[in-house]
Parts: structure tokens; sequence; C-alpha cells
């Protein structure tokens, strides 16, 4: 099963609708609730990523019978330092997008926490491209 699901940076209102939608998918699936805790979460704040720091960017899902696939691309600043960026309380984001109770600077952390596989490259002044796997045993 592929999905993909186009996301506007900047968008808080939507913020979370892909998650949402691939957790509802997961259930149809009876795929076990801790498993998709671990999916929504990673995919949650990967997706608040976008919206929170990118122009835009898109998410590509791939379910198979061994293993979900996330995979987020987007177009945007970067990230210039990865290791920093990796660091939990670290972040870059703006004090509006903080008032609103994002940029604690947890997300790539937990991303990496719940992921199976994660990996993350990026280009400064370009776009950043995460690749989570996460198995269903």
């Amino acid at each position: 099963m592929h999905f993909e699901y186009k996301i506007k940076g900047g968008d808080f209102a939507n913020a979370g609708n892909a998650s949402s939608q691939v957790k509802k998918i997961l259930k149809q699936l009876n795929v076990d609730h801790l498993l998709i805790k671990r999916v929504v979460v990673s995919l949650y704040e990967a997706e608040v990523n976008i919206v929170a720091h990118a122009l835009e960017g898109i998410i590509k899902v791939d379910i198979d019978a061994e293993k979900i696939i996330l995979r987020l691309e987007d177009k945007g600043p970067g990230i210039p330092d990865i290791p920093l960026a990796m660091k939990e309380g670290y972040s870059t984001a703006s004090p509006e997008v903080r008032a609103m109770g994002f940029g604690a600077g947890m997300g790539l952390s937990n991303i990496k926490k719940n992921a199976d596989k994660f990996n993350i490259t990026s280009k400064v002044e370009v776009g950043t491209q995460l690749e989570i796997i996460i198995y269903f045993k």
C-alpha cells in the first residue's frame, strides 16, 4: 500500500492530518496499538517539523506485511548541523512557533527513539529528507 500527503509550511491548522490518516489505516489493518503509537509519534513529529520549518513537503507512506516506511522530503532552509539538531532541547523554531506550543527541540530525537531505522539527510537552502522504518515484529 502506498499513500502520499502534501504538507504546506506554516499550515498549523492542518498539522497532524497525515498522521491521523495513517493511524486510521493502521487501525483498519489491525496493527498492534503500541506499534501504531510509535508510527504516529514519529510521523507527527516529522510532519510538524515540515509545517514549522519548511516551505512545503511531501510524506510518502509504504506499508507491507513486515514494515511501514515513512519518507518525508521538504523544501526549506535545511539543517546545517544534523548532530546538533538531534540533541534534545535544541531548536531553531521561531518565537511564533514556540508560542503555539511547538519547537521544544524534541522532534528529531523522538522520531529516532520510535523508529527501528532512521536516516536523515539535509542540504542547506534546499531541504531535508527523512526515512523512518518501523517493523511490525
